[in-house]
């Protein structure tokens, strides 16, 4: 995508490094992907203090000083320069946080355009960068939540460390693929704005299980819809570069509800699902990309 060098949106909020305990939002929308984890208990074992304790006198008396080790730069330890993997940390921070505003400001742009032409005012959603876990009105959430939007706020939450788990871990990589996520969570927002959300989340309250997940599969396939509208008229504007689309359908794919099933667990429960299977995702992120039409995108009164 031909991103660089174009206007950035000013609606961002870096929360980064001030974040609370994650939790679970109450609010619609979301990449959330299966993330594991680590437990562990606190403290020291007995058997883990002996050792540490013969390991400090080995170094010693080889004319190590452990204690400078540990309080040392680790990037001088066995190098003798300082470490650069801050710096470099830091510069990989700065660009995307460059990518996302710009996304965010091509977004604005088109659903600007689109809502005027249907006599709709476009108030536009906040961007909210966080780091490991954040509150929001909708709750809290940790990273491991994935992007997500709040209605309550109207704002769009992401850890940016999503797109590395999204590259390495699900193998949808690419700056379009990317795009693809933010846009989808901006289509929430749209779907916000013009009463889909509050809707469903008034019906959901005397709905089964099985109810809420078949309707939340319409309400996010729409959203991949709406990220295709997006995505027609960027191109339009000829900011896509060979390869573009084929990483944000890859992109739907891998995060369809029976890939990550299959991935993580090796098999797939159908009455699980919430946000549509890969076949879905694509197909009506598709349909959004070829018409650039809001009828079109009409998951409600259309087969899924």
């Amino acid at each position: 995508m031909d991103w660089k060098g174009r206007r950035q949106s000013d609606n961002i909020e870096d929360r980064r490094g001030n974040s609370p305990r994650g939790g679970n939002p109450f609010g619609r929308g979301g990449m959330r992907l299966p993330t594991g984890g680590m437990r562990g208990g606190s403290g020291l074992s007995i058997k883990t203090i002996v050792i540490i304790g013969v390991i400090y006198l080995v170094l010693k008396l080889i004319g190590i000083d452990p204690l400078q080790i540990i309080g040392g730069d680790p990037g001088t330890v066995l190098t003798g320069q300082p470490s650069s993997s801050n710096q470099i940390s830091e510069t990989r921070k700065d660009e995307m946080t460059q990518f996302v505003a710009t996304v965010l400001a091509e977004t604005e742009d088109v659903w600007n355009g689109i809502m005027q032409s249907q006599g709709f005012e476009y108030p536009e959603p906040t961007l909210v960068l966080f780091s490991g876990a954040v509150s929001s009105a909708c709750g809290n959430a940790s990273s491991a939540s994935g992007p997500f939007y709040c209605p309550g706020d109207q704002k769009v939450y992401i850890d940016l460390t999503f797109f590395d788990e999204l590259a390495r871990r699900f193998k949808a990589s690419g700056d379009f693929a990317q795009a693809y996520v933010l846009a989808h969570e901006v289509g929430h927002h749209v779907q916000n704005l013009i009463g889909v959300l509050p809707k469903f989340n008034e019906m959901r309250r005397s709905m089964s299980q099985t109810e809420q997940n078949q309707m939340s599969i319409r309400v996010e396939l729409q959203a991949d819809c709406f990220a295709g509208i997006w995505g027609h008229y960027t191109a339009q504007k000829g900011l896509l570069e060979s390869g573009d689309l084929e990483e944000a359908l890859n992109a739907a794919q891998q995060i369809g509800d029976d890939t990550i099933q299959r991935r993580t667990q090796g098999y797939v429960v159908p009455e699980s699902f919430s946000h549509g299977t890969a076949a879905q995702r694509k197909d009506w992120f598709t349909r959004g990309f070829d018409t650039g039409r809001l009828e079109a995108c009409d998951t409600f009164n259309n087969p899924v």
